[in-house]
């Protein structure tokens, strides 16, 4: 699970927690040549600084795939806060040297847009960022060898009223990358759906075996019998594969680390003290009962709309629309009855 790590300004000690290497038999100090900074990357610093001063942006977050020279890094941010990620913790060595708050990845293969997904993500539940705010992301969207893209995004267009206190109070049942990959998936079923027709579908993440034991075959398992890797969803492949076989009866049962233990699994857990909104069917109150029976988190789409909906502890915690633009997680204030 991809953490934050929290960055000491004081420079005499190091930048992370020793207990943490050592508990990962990683050394103290890691050895990776830093990158000089370029003329390219020296402009977009003074252009990112520019536009986090105008349009009054909490903080630049770079994305990066080695250690830089940090001193130089800090003098040009001026005062603006900097934010950097990165997949491992020898791209970052010294930062927190000078003050700079890391967010870990862990997501060497994914696409560019998913890590800084990720990393805003993080940095929203580690309190390094607002919920609402506005970031300048710096980093490399053509060239793999140094920063050549700037974008300004507006969290509260991709995470609407999801707030630090939500993001901790999931991260508690399930990690987050595993979360947000899970709940992509669901948005794009809901979006999509598959051949021209709506998908319903549910999914429940983490506490596998309380599910399991909640739980029985409905029939034929489609996933029984491949690796785990085979069935991990970090994988594209599989995915698409899970895109398929949503339109079959019954809930995907996935461990915390993405991998689909189950599928086509009927939930057995007791729907006793649950109340919903009028319209929801039985699928969203299977949701209900098994995250009221376990600690696991259920996301359920809805096959009328393709709306999402992520359950915790038996209530409806977020609602997500299946929009084609940036996706919006909503609050569930103004919940309209609609039809499973």
């Amino acid at each position: 699970m991809s953490r934050p790590v929290a960055a000491s300004p004081d420079a005499s000690q190091d930048w992370i927690d020793h207990s943490a290497l050592d508990a990962l038999s990683l050394p103290r100090r890691l050895t990776m040549t830093p990158k000089k900074l370029t003329d390219q990357s020296r402009t977009l610093m003074h252009v990112a600084v520019g536009l986090a001063a105008s349009m009054e942006v909490e903080a630049i977050l770079l994305l990066l795939d080695a250690p830089s020279e940090w001193d130089e890094i800090r003098r040009l941010a001026q005062d603006q806060k900097i934010i950097v990620a990165a997949d491992r913790l020898e791209q970052v060595e010294g930062a927190g040297d000078f003050g700079i708050p890391v967010v870990l990845l862990e997501m060497p293969e994914s696409p560019v847009h998913e890590k800084l997904g990720q990393a805003l993500l993080e940095a929203v539940a580690d309190d390094l960022l607002a919920a609402g705010a506005s970031v300048v992301a710096l980093y490399s969207g053509f060239d793999a060898d140094m920063p050549d893209s700037l974008s300004v995004i507006h969290l509260d267009e991709h995470l609407g009223r999801l707030t630090s206190r939500d993001l901790r109070q999931l991260e508690t049942r399930v990690p987050l990358d595993t979360l947000k990959t899970v709940v992509d998936l669901a948005v794009e079923i809901g979006r999509e759906g598959r051949e021209g027709k709506p998908v319903g579908t549910m999914f429940v993440v983490g506490d596998t075996r309380k599910v399991l034991a909640s739980s029985h075959p409905t029939g034929f398992d489609p996933v029984k019998g491949y690796s785990r890797k085979e069935r991990n969803l970090r994988d594209p492949r599989v995915r698409e594969g899970i895109k398929e076989i949503a339109q079959m009866d019954g809930a995907f049962v996935i461990a915390s680390d993405g991998t689909v233990e189950a599928a086509a699994r009927y939930i057995d857990a007791p729907a006793t003290n649950i109340t919903l909104s009028k319209g929801l069917g039985s699928r969203h109150w299977a949701a209900a009962a098994i995250t009221r029976a376990t600690n696991a988190v259920a996301i359920a789409v809805s096959e009328s709309n393709g709306t999402v909906r992520i359950f915790n502890n038996g209530e409806v915690f977020l609602r997500i629309e299946p929009m084609r633009r940036a996706m919006k997680w909503k609050g569930f204030d103004f919940e309209r009855p609609e039809e499973d």
